[in-house]
């Protein structure tokens, strides 16, 4: 699955055509971070009727399902390399999501939201220090700026830390093993079949939690309709966006973008459920608007880039575009 199909005569050609599948990768991205928003209205009730565990086996049990169905030719093409990689992935996913889930039992949920976003520092930096891939500038600035934005967004009462805390940074960690990895292995293989293997190694994962750690829920019938957005928009529809987008663009890129998240959950917070717009979130959507036109422009509209920045922007897209062309 690609966005479009180009063909290049020139390298201007090319970094042009590798900027535009850059765009559209980001844009697709920032679609995933408004329905992960949405995400947060949607299952406001949810999480109070059916336990962690059992829904995350429930979304991603039906989540791999479906999509095995819709794609059973792309499963089928599915070898050994595949199913280590997805299972890799799944695995960064069910972490994310289990620690974020035992660790919010222990602190707030605007805590939880700002402990989260931490993968937003996390991935340049570990891309760095485990693939070598040094993050420009403008990208550590704005990952640090989107940080510090939502830190407005979700964080009223101050910052104190405990075990909760501490689980919710590690789930941090997760998340931005999810997203490099994806960054990686999509380069490499169908993104379609690694979006169904992670699925099912995370409704494995959670199941086996559920099973030891949970009371079995009662299904009600006001729970067709959250499960319905989680199960076909947050986590199939999103999930092959994520994981198609993330082949045409960086990882740094990827994080910053879904991390609007937060903001979107925060605007959806105000216009449905009518909660207060407050001055400190206006400010953290000011952070945020600077980080994302920081890292997408690199504020080449304020200065100039010298020779070696532009290089290490082309080499990025080049990296992210993961082809090979003569």
């Amino acid at each position: 699955m690609t966005f479009f199909t180009v063909k290049y005569k020139k390298g201007s050609d090319l970094m042009k055509a590798l900027k535009n599948k850059s765009l559209l990768a980001d844009l697709a991205l920032l679609l995933v971070a408004i329905i992960w928003g949405g995400g947060f209205i949607a299952v406001k009730d949810s999480v109070n009727l059916i336990p962690p565990f059992y829904q995350m086996t429930i979304r991603f049990f039906l989540s791999t399902v479906i999509m095995a169905i819709i794609f059973n030719k792309n499963l089928r093409k599915a070898t050994r390399a595949d199913f280590k990689m997805g299972t890799i992935i799944g695995i960064f996913l069910f972490l994310g999501f289990a620690l974020q889930t035992v660790g919010i039992v222990y602190t707030t949920a605007s805590k939880s939201a700002f402990l989260t976003a931490t993968y937003v520092v996390l991935v340049p930096f570990l891309n760095w220090a485990i693939f070598k891939l040094k993050p420009d500038k403008f990208s550590i600035i704005g990952a640090i700026l989107c940080l510090i934005g939502i830190s407005f967004l979700t964080l009223q009462g101050g910052l104190n830390f405990n075990g909760g805390d501490i689980l919710t940074i590690l789930c941090g960690i997760g998340f931005a093993g999810q997203i490099i990895t994806i960054g990686l292995y999509t380069k490499k293989t169908d993104p379609i079949i690694l979006t169904i293997i992670q699925f099912g190694v995370a409704a494995i994962l959670s199941f086996i939690m559920a099973i030891f750690f949970e009371p079995v829920p009662q299904f009600e019938t006001k729970l067709i309709l959250p499960i319905a957005y989680m199960v076909i928009f947050s986590t199939t529809l999103c999930f092959i966006i994520q994981n198609v987008a993330q082949k045409y663009t960086s990882s740094t890129h990827a994080a910053i973008i879904l991390s609007l998240e937060s903001l979107f959950g925060s605007l959806f917070s105000v216009l449905i459920f009518g909660d207060k717009f407050t001055f400190s979130m206006i400010v953290g959507c000011i952070f945020i608007f600077i980080a994302i036109i920081t890292t997408e422009t690199k504020l080449s509209f304020i200065f100039k880039n010298n020779n070696s920045e532009d290089l290490l922007a082309d080499k990025e897209l080049e990296v992210a575009s993961g082809e090979n062309i003569e």
